[in-house]
């Protein structure tokens, strides 16, 4: 699989539109090329549908979207019309760009291995290089992961929950005292006890 900064491989091949789409016709933008199985398996269509309703703000990053796939142009445009996807699928038959890009890989379903496509994306600087790799992709929630990328906006994260912090120990392991408590007196008992026969040790003197 490609890393980033890598160039991309040569690969000229045609979407679901009939455009053409090549390293050439890419050059000079930013794009993201992700790589998905199959047209209209569960999910597949999950993350068609993902980018299909982030697509706006890709629009407004100036990020060009293109998923791929060996499926070939007919059924790819069954798939996008099935679903309404408004950016363009690479039909890759011949694995060109599934190969070249390296998500052309071993596989292992219920104990059988078989070659298959990884479910993995790349971003595309305007000068043909990688820039980002994603291949360990969520098709639920990998397009708001890859515009957060783009867009350089963080992932939304839960805020912790604060906890109250436990009381220091000390190096025997107890409690620290509380500070601030002022010292018990001593009852003055035994001074007033010790005037009293002060005062009769005088009498007598």
């Amino acid at each position: 699989m490609l890393k980033i900064g890598d160039r991309i491989p040569d690969f000229d091949l045609v979407t679901d539109r009939g455009e053409r789409v090549s390293p050439k016709t890419l050059k000079g933008a930013r794009a993201v090329l992700y790589f998905y199985p199959k047209d209209d398996t569960p999910g597949c269509t999950k993350e068609a549908c993902a980018f299909r309703d982030a697509l706006p703000k890709f629009d407004a990053a100036k990020v060009r979207v293109y998923g791929i796939s060996a499926d070939d142009a007919k059924s790819h445009g069954k798939f996008v019309g099935k679903y309404r996807l408004n950016f363009p699928l690479i039909a890759d038959p011949d694995r060109i760009a599934i190969e070249g890009f390296g998500v052309w890989v071993e596989k292992s379903l219920y104990g059988r291995k078989y070659m298959g496509i990884a479910r993995a994306s790349f971003a595309i600087d305007g000068d043909g290089r990688i820039a980002q790799v994603w291949d360990k992709v969520k098709p639920e929630t990998h397009a708001e992961e890859v515009l957060a990328w783009m867009t350089g906006a963080a992932p939304a994260t839960a805020k912790p929950v604060a906890k109250k912090a436990a009381p220091a120990k000390t190096a025997a392991g107890k409690k620290p005292a509380a500070k601030n408590v002022p010292a018990k007196k001593a009852p003055a008992k035994k001074a007033v006890a010790k005037k009293a026969v002060a005062k009769k040790v005088a009498k007598k003197r």
